[in-house]
């Protein structure tokens, strides 16, 4: 078939040992096509790219290079979409370096929605994951698709309360389509396969190199009107996504956090550096231009919630605390509070946090 010949070379376009995107880029602008790339005399691709790229080029489509991504394409829910589908992320042409060709497992339709970057970091407090699911929830039922990098912390939360919501959410990752990285997020890659997308420009059987991730990023940013940045450390790579937002002409937004929590630091920095503090989803919706959906309310004032132990939240505030603090503040002795505090635990209110610490969760 026609299609499967094309198919075939923009996979071997993007295969070609040593040809990097902005080259193949390059040929395309000059030939006009992956098939008229393969076509081309060696001194005329040498005139576009280095002379040992060109004999590569020249020797034609490797067919058992390209055979696993076409047998991998034999499962109805897998795809492979290049720059010149209808289907391609139309928000990814305005980028710098738009890749060939996207791998994606589960639905096309979310390519092209109106989305959102959630990101934040691995080592994210249980305050932050509450944020992150509430705030995609939000999100998700007023329209967006919330895209993240299904890593561990922030990128999971944002997953989990997306698919919870109307818009649904993606996955951009640094690996083949056929590798689950972290492989702890197994169930959760299954979920955004059945309820929305796993997205990948690295060829199958791609290991989860370091250097991958930062590439990953500027497709999480440059699929999205703006970047939220739930939680971050002053290293975490999820600045690198807001940078890259940023020189995208994306919109930047930051939760701030505690003074005293590390997680905090690099949403201070965004803040600081002119990134736009938010406190609920809505502000968010404002700042883009607002979208038809209303959104639920997500936070609860302590103060509707009846009964003594409830009262407790107040005292606790929104920073950790240890309960030799807390019964100075509010005068119980540690007995009293032992009791309150569980009940709190039970009831979703508080989180117990290493070394005796308690944080109130929303």
């Amino acid at each position: 078939m026609a299609v499967e010949a094309s198919l075939k070379a923009w996979l071997a376009l993007s295969l070609t040992q040593g040809l990097g995107g902005a080259r193949a880029r390059r040929l395309l602008m000059e030939f006009g096509s992956p098939d008229a790339v393969f076509s081309a005399s060696i001194s005329s691709l040498k005139s576009v790219v280095k002379a040992d790229v060109a004999a590569e080029i020249n020797k034609g489509i490797a067919e058992d290079a390209v055979t696993p991504a076409l047998t991998w394409l034999e499962d109805s829910n897998n795809h492979i979409i290049t720059l010149a589908d209808s289907d391609y992320p139309q928000a990814l042409l305005n980028i710098p370096d738009p890749p060939l060709l996207l791998y994606v497992k589960g639905r096309l339709d979310l390519l092209n929605c109106p989305a959102l970057a959630m990101v934040g970091s691995r080592s994210a407090t249980p305050q932050g994951i509450s944020n992150a699911e509430a705030f995609a929830k939000s999100l998700s039922d007023a329209g967006l698709c919330i895209i993240s990098g299904m890593a561990h912390g922030i990128d999971a939360a944002a997953h989990r309360g997306a698919l919870r919501g109307q818009g649904s959410s993606i996955a951009v990752v640094g690996t083949g389509l056929d590798k689950v990285y972290p492989a702890a997020n197994r169930d959760l890659a299954h979920a955004l396969a059945q309820q929305g997308a796993l997205i990948s420009e690295f060829p199958l059987a791609t290991p989860p190199l370091a250097a991958n991730f930062p590439r990953r990023n500027r497709l999480i940013s440059g699929m999205s009107l703006g970047c939220l940045v739930v939680e971050a450390s002053l290293q975490s790579g999820s600045l690198i996504t807001a940078r890259l937002a940023l020189e995208q002409g994306r919109e930047v937004f930051a939760i701030p956090g505690s003074i005293h929590a590390p997680q905090s630091k690099g949403c201070h920095a965004l803040l600081k550096q002119g990134a736009k503090l938010v406190e609920a989803a809505q502000d968010i919706l404002e700042e883009l231009g607002g979208l038809l959906v209303p959104v639920p309310n997500m936070t609860t004032n302590s103060t509707d919630i009846q009964g003594p132990d409830f009262m407790l939240l107040d005292h606790l505030g929104f920073d950790p605390v240890d309960v030799d603090t807390l019964s100075v503040r509010c005068g119980l002795t540690i007995a009293e509070l032992s009791a309150m505090l569980l009940t709190l635990e039970l009831n979703g209110r508080i989180c117990v946090l290493p070394g005796g610490l308690y944080q109130r969760i929303h």
